[in-house]
């Protein structure tokens, strides 16, 4: 599926796509945070007939419900794409210390140069989690970096 990609300056980026049955949806990343999700007439792709206004919150619980799984696989791809670069999916495991315990104060990217950028807690996938996110025995941790880098984080997450 093509992905149209448009700077808007002064405000941000647009991204639009044509859905199967000809309709046309776009998102405009505002530099503030803010996303509007707009839905563009059939019969005239210039009219928007919808656009609702999101904050990053709601942008995020958005995008957990189309299926941020797809985090992982493009994740793989890049993987494929970029030679020295894993990606490891961590589990929480039961007696870890940091179940309970935030992501923040695990220092991870700072003590190992990798960077957790999702965490699977059953079916959802949590993006991009925060410092503050808590982590929970059987969570699936998805960090990216060197070999060296995921294995550290991986130490940190089973032993402290």
């Amino acid at each position: 599926m093509d992905v149209e990609r448009t700077a808007l300056p002064g405000i941000g980026l647009q991204h639009v796509f044509t859905t199967r049955r000809g309709r046309q949806v776009g998102v405009v990343s505002h530099r503030t945070g803010r996303r509007d999700l707009a839905v563009y007439d059939k019969e005239d792709p210039d009219t928007c007939v919808v656009t609702v206004q999101l904050t990053p919150e709601e942008a995020n619980v958005l995008a957990e419900l189309l299926g941020t799984g797809r985090v992982v696989e493009r994740l793989a791809d890049l993987h494929r794409q970029v030679e020295g670069l894993v990606t490891e999916l961590i589990p929480i495991m039961d007696g870890s210390p940091y179940d309970g315990r935030s992501l923040g104060e695990t220092q991870a990217r700072s003590r190992t140069g990798a960077s957790i950028v999702a965490v699977v807690r059953g079916p959802q996938v949590h993006a991009s989690p925060r410092p503050g996110f808590v982590f929970a025995a059987g969570d699936k941790v998805v960090v990216v970096g060197t070999g060296e880098g995921t294995a550290g984080v991986a130490r940190i997450l089973s032993d402290g």
